[in-house]
Formats: structure tokens, C-alpha cells, sequence
């Protein structure tokens, strides 16, 4: 098969033929249908941040992607030929304390797809069966490969209810889009975003933000008194401080955006005094938050595809990953198609 891989260490891919995958008997072999591009590739790709130490060469990346199953291991249950499955990046262990108490989005076990071990930036991928998650219908076969990170915003949104309660999202990347939606859906009262990129700002404005600020604006101009939920999605310094600054006394702060680095925080004043509850977000709660995505979307009130600017055939994969790393962020969601 054809596959985008990462021979050695170091900037860059190929795209080339690789060897045929054999699933293990806990495994689907999985056509890949349609293929995303991840905030977190991007340090495998051009070979940066945490991707050294972590990612082991030669091996193929990605962990966004849907498809058909085609073959199935004797020991996968469920599952016939034909199966449309998006694909749960996170291989929990299903044995230990957390995957035993609901929590398995944080199994102490955990392996990611295209990380720990071969990827979907492929024609075919070999996935665990408990990972694959099986479609009622074709209605959102070409969105398939968002629903994993669609997931994430879910999860940032709805871990507490949002209806009629106003709420902040810093970043505007494809992220902080898809939290603008589902806030929207889910019956926010209104909507803020915090956005530098013009063309990001039009993007939140599509998907039913309100208002979109520049980060030099003050936000408490729209909500003086502070924001019931404050959705931080960007990891930078500057707008995790002003996620405390912004949300009100008693309000709620989602941690999804991931620091480049250690972040000071006024423990005192920003979060104990002002009663602050803080929730991290880490992947989305299998498979609950599924669900919720999927009734999100097959009911219209939820539409991804503004957020998917781009789309290549993989084989043009260089073309992806400039549009991902454009100075001026006119890019949202890079979707490749084997």
C-alpha cells in the first residue's frame, strides 16, 4: 500500500509504498476514506517539541481518520465487512483503575494511533477493535475523520451544561471553531471569541460566534462582570492569563490548549479567591462523547464542513502541511483523501 511515512528521524515525510499491514486478532483492518491533519503532526512532521523523544522511526503518522473495514481479527467482536468506522486515537488498556471507573479517556496505559505505533496517513490502517467506532449510517462519511477531534470540543464544552450561560473561546484555530458550535448548539447564551487571524475570525463568525475580539481587546467589554465558561484552546501564555482574568467568580475554565512550555498562575488570587473551577481536557470520554457528537451532527445542529478550508489528495501531503503552518492562519481543518 501507499502511505505517507516517516523513515528516520528528523524534518519531513514520503510518501511511498510500504509494506502490507497484518492485523493482529484484536484488530480491523481499516480502507481509510478520509484523513485530517492534527495540531500534534505537526511535531512529527517537522521534527520538533516532544516528537524525538516519543515518536520512533520508521513509521507511519496520523491519528485523525475513518474508513471501511475490510478484514476483521478473530477475536473482534461486532464488526462485519462493509462497517464505516471513525477511529479512537486513544488505545486504552480496558484492565486498570481509570478504564475501570469510566474514565478510560485517561487509562494509565494509554498508546495514541499514529504516535505509540502506525498511523492512518495511509490507504489502509490496522486498528484495535475496541478503538473503532462504528457509523449508523453514510450522511457523514466524508466528515468522518473530524469526529475525533470534533470529540475534543465536545468534551471542552459540554463537561458542564452551557445553556443560557456565556462563554469564551481563546483561539480560533479548528478547535476553538468546533467549541463555538457546540456551544451554539448547546444553548450559550452568547458566544465571545478571541481570535488574531482575520480570516479565523470570519471562520468563528460562520460557525455562530456572536462576537470575535482581537487578543488586544479588552473582553470584559462585552461581559463586564466575567464569563460563566472561559474555553481555553490555544496553550499560549498570554491567553491562558487572561482565561483567569476573564472568567467570573465561581465560573469554569477548560484547559484543552497545551503550553510550549511551564505557565505561571497567580494561584492565590486567579483561582482559589475566585472559586475557579479548572477542568483538563484530555482527548474525549469513551465513547460518551461519541454520542453526543454524532446526535450533534446528524441533526444538522452542528455543520463542520466550514471549518474544512482544505482538502489534497495525500499523495500532495507537502501542500497539507504548508497550508497548516501559513503565517497569516488562513487555513483551517487539512483534510487528505488516500
Amino acid at each position: 500500500m501507499n502511505a505517507l511515512f516517516k523513515k528516520a528521524p528528523g524534518p519531513g515525510a514520503a510518501f511511498q509504498p510500504v509494506a502490507d499491514l497484518k492485523i493482529r486478532p484484536d484488530e480491523v483492518l481499516v480502507k481509510v476514506h478520509r484523513a485530517s491533519i492534527c495540531g500534534s503532526d505537526m511535531p512529527i512532521y517537522n521534527w520538533y517539541s516532544w516528537a524525538p523523544e516519543r515518536f520512533k522511526t520508521p513509521s507511519t503518522f496520523g491519528h485523525e481518520f475513518c474508513g471501511t473495514v475490510v478484514e476483521i481479527g478473530a477475536n473482534a467482536r461486532d464488526f462485519k465487512k462493509g462497517d464505516f468506522v471513525s477511529v479512537e486515537s486513544h488505545i486504552f488498556c480496558g484492565l486498570c483503575y481509570q478504564c475501570q471507573n469510566g474514565q478510560r479517556h485517561v487509562c494509565r496505559e494509554m498508546k495514541i494511533i499514529g504516535i505509540d505505533g502506525p498511523g492512518g496517513f495511509g490507504e489502509y490502517a490496522a486498528v484495535p477493535a475496541r478503538c473503532a467506532w462504528k457509523h449508523t449510517d453514510d450522511t457523514l462519511k466524508d466528515m468522518g475523520s473530524l469526529f475525533e477531534p470534533f470529540g475534543n470540543a465536545v468534551y471542552s464544552v459540554l463537561v458542564e451544561p452551557v445553556a443560557a450561560k456565556t462563554v469564551l473561546v481563546m483561539g480560533a484555530g479548528p478547535q476553538g471553531l468546533f467549541c463555538v458550535a457546540v456551544a451554539k448548539a448547546s444553548g450559550a447564551d452568547r458566544v465571545v471569541v478571541v481570535e488574531g487571524s482575520k480570516y479565523r475570525a470570519d471562520l468563528a463568525i460562520k460557525m455562530g460566534a456572536n462576537t470575535v475580539l482581537t487578543p488586544e481587546e479588552d473582553a470584559l467589554k462585552v461581559v463586564k462582570d466575567g464569563y460563566d465558561v472561559v474555553c481555553e484552546m490555544s496553550g499560549a501564555q498570554p491567553a491562558i492569563t487572561a482565561a483567569f482574568k476573564y472568567v467570573r467568580s465561581g465560573g469554569r475554565i477548560t484547559a484543552f490548549g497545551i503550553p510550549s512550555k511551564k505557565i505561571e498562575l497567580d494561584w492565590a488570587n486567579d483561582l482559589i479567591f475566585k472559586g475557579v473551577r479548572v477542568h483538563g481536557i484530555v482527548g474525549r470520554e469513551i465513547f460518551e462523547t461519541w454520542y453526543k457528537a454524532d446526535r450533534l451532527l446528524r441533526s444538522g445542529a452542528v455543520d463542520l464542513k466550514p471549518v474544512v478550508t482544505h482538502t489534497f489528495p495525500l499523495k500532495d501531503y507537502e501542500a497539507g502541511f504548508a497550508a497548516m503552518t501559513s503565517p497569516d492562519k488562513k487555513c483551517g481543518k487539512v483534510v487528505f483523501v488516500p
